[in-house]
């Protein structure tokens, strides 16, 4: 039986879910049993023009990880879809714009002001910035467009399968890894995780969702046994599909959102407001201020890892 082609890539992404590929450790042998990698930059010497030379749908499987937030990056995701028969928007990146997309809560003229300019760090009066095209003696320089709006895989290219996770868990990597050697993958379309909340899966006791405080995580220390949101301390819970095995929850700490909205779900950042509005004990105008004083981050908090798939996407320009 012939192995599977399969293909690996790095978008707009920190490197953890390339990791968590080799996290699988010895694993990664069983892997190597069914699938031959036909292109992984970040472990092999492969280039750009490797692929191009690849006949169309030659790529049984790309993970590919990361949001698209540069003419670089949205070429090659339309370059990995031609090559490939089966595309899996990988990591919370890929699937939701992830971190990179709260760069939408502003526009390119400000990143770059913020970088090269008021930066502490910087020494940049003559206000120099990257340029795309640069002219020197040699010919001419080209960097890749910084877009203004960072966008999810699927905002670009179509895509079969969805892992989420920052970064994707073990344990669901192998799952699908066996999908594909025992020919068993779901429906395209399919989210590989729970169809139940976090909320539903966390085995913390619940009793009644009243809260009068909002507490950041290091303001208190948490009973291990209660549920966090219970005790005051924002926790994504609620709104953020399980299957993460309640990595974050187990070690007394809140989930921030990383698997994104669950099934039904349109706006995760929303769904939490909604959910912590109306548990929170305000009887008056001035108690309602203080709770939005109480969520000092509320673009990080609700939506860290979920604004470029969210009904807002961006702010406006």
């Amino acid at each position: 039986m012939a192995k599977l082609k399969l293909g690996l890539y790095w978008a707009a992404s920190c490197g953890g879910c390339d990791v968590a590929v080799l996290d699988t450790n010895e694993k990664i042998l069983d892997v190597a049993q069914i699938a031959d990698l036909v292109f992984w930059p970040i472990a092999l010497d492969f280039k750009y023009h490797h692929v191009e030379a690849m006949e169309d749908k030659s790529i049984d499987v790309c993970l590919f990880n990361g949001a698209i937030r540069s003419s670089e990056q949205e070429r090659i995701a339309r370059l990995l879809r031609a090559k490939s028969k089966t595309m899996v928007a990988f990591g919370s990146c890929a699937c939701f714009g992830g971190i990179p997309a709260l760069a939408n809560f502003f526009n390119r003229a400000e990143i770059m002001e913020r970088a090269y300019v008021e930066a502490p760090s910087n020494d940049n009066q003559g206000r120099t910035f990257p340029q795309f095209q640069t002219e020197v003696a040699e010919g001419e320089l080209e960097l890749p467009e910084l877009y203004d709006t960072v966008l999810t895989l699927a905002q670009v290219v179509d895509v079969e399968y969805f892992i989420p996770g920052c970064p994707p868990p073990v344990d669901l990597i192998l799952k699908i890894v066996d999908a594909l050697a025992t020919n068993s993958l779901p429906p395209p379309g399919a989210v590989i995780a729970s169809e139940k909340t976090l909320c539903d899966e966390c085995d913390r006791k619940k009793e009644e969702k009243m809260i009068s405080k909002i507490y950041r995580s290091h303001e208190i220390i948490p009973d291990p046994e209660r549920c966090l949101l219970e005790q005051g301390i924002l926790c994504m819970g609620p709104a953020t599909r399980g299957g993460c095995g309640a990595r974050c929850i187990k070690v007394n700490m809140p989930c921030r959102g990383c698997f994104g909205p669950p099934a039904g779900v349109v706006d995760q950042g929303a769904k939490l407001v909604s959910a912590i509005a109306s548990i929170y004990q305000a009887k008056n105008e001035e108690e309602i201020a203080r709770m939005v004083e109480e969520i000092v981050d509320p673009a990080g908090t609700f939506y860290r890892f979920g604004l470029a798939d969210s009904m807002l996407k961006r702010k406006r320009l």
